[in-house]
């Protein structure tokens, strides 16, 4: 059942999200903070998408697949940053029921498959150093595609499960939740029923689908250093290095993030420390994520000059 078509016993029609109204001092700080990152996000996201997009030089499956990341943090912040600084600026907090459940969806579905995506990117990374002569005929466009597309449907067996399983829930008590926006552990807290089995579900999906990548990224991590070292030219090994870094440097931010949320003590402390690492994950990560990809890439550095000297040429 979900949630517009609920039973009489779910009654709660909105949910108020108190997010970060016990820092009453920090809200219009952190309203200008959060706003400064949603603009950088959307900005930044949306310019990496555009340049993979328009330049055949792009059209590589590395880039393939940080088009699709630059998307999904795109999707990441218009779930979430919104509603957060309406709230952060207005006295009646609220999301409705229907709003919520929307929220989570969304917010499961990008989160299933950065996950699943990121792997897919360590994978591509493994075959270009260490099967280099190999990788056009292993990282072609259908390959590349099925990749993707199957990160991307791992939400419907897993995301769309843990909603349905979550909204099937009653909820006739309290309507209030410490966070700034849906997720999964504080809105289960809502239910006036035993939610002890969900929680540990909760979690074992983490272990399985946030741990589970992660030790593959890291064995695929530790095949690819074996591979450089052994590398004669220290150009050619600075050059490996160079391109697995920003890969590496977004992994251990969302990775670290997530994983410290949903597999962490159930006590006051972990509650006030989740909020913390859950804007890391949902508002910091997707606004660094262009940086990162960006500042050492001289690949996306002269797509863009090109692009802007198109530009140029064109209003001229």
């Amino acid at each position: 059942m979900i949630p517009w078509k609920r039973d009489n016993q779910s009654c709660l029609t909105e949910i108020v999200l108190l997010g970060f109204s016990d820092f009453k001092t920090m809200q219009e700080l952190l309203f200008c903070l959060v706003l400064m990152f949603y603009f950088m996000a959307l900005m930044g996201n949306s310019l990496i998408s555009i340049l993979v997009f328009l330049n055949p030089t792009l059209h590589t499956p590395m880039y393939f697949f940080l088009w699709n990341l630059s998307f999904l943090e795109t999707g990441y912040t218009l779930t979430i940053s919104p509603k957060m600084l309406v709230n952060l600026l207005s006295e009646k907090q609220t999301i409705s029921f229907w709003g919520c459940g929307c929220q989570m969806c969304f917010f499961l579905l990008f989160s299933v498959t950065e996950c699943c995506l990121l792997c897919a990117m360590a994978y591509d990374r493994y075959v270009a150093i260490c099967r280099p002569l190999q990788y056009p005929y292993i990282m072609n466009y259908r390959e590349c595609a099925k990749l993707a597309a199957t990160s991307w449907a791992f939400w419907i067996l897993v995301g769309l499960g843990q909603f349905i399983t979550i909204f099937t829930l009653p909820y006739c008590g309290s309507n209030r939740i410490l966070h700034f926006f849906c997720d999964i552990m504080p809105v289960l807290r809502l239910a006036s029923t035993n939610t002890y089995q969900n929680e540990v579900a909760t979690v074992t999906i983490t272990v399985v689908f946030a741990l589970v990548p992660l030790l593959l990224i890291f064995f695929s991590y530790i095949l690819i250093i074996s591979s450089i070292l052994r590398m004669p030219v220290a150009k050619n090994r600075s050059k490996a290095f160079s391109t697995c870094s920003s890969h590496l440097t977004v992994v251990f931010l969302y990775y670290g993030s997530i994983t410290a949320t949903y597999i962490c003590p159930n006590s006051e402390y972990s509650v006030d420390n989740n909020r913390i690492l859950s804007l890391l994950y949902t508002v910091v990560t997707p606004t660094l994520n262009p940086i990162i990809y960006s500042l050492r890439n001289k690949e996306i550095k002269a797509a863009f000059k090109k692009s802007v000297a198109r530009i140029w040429i064109f209003f001229r």
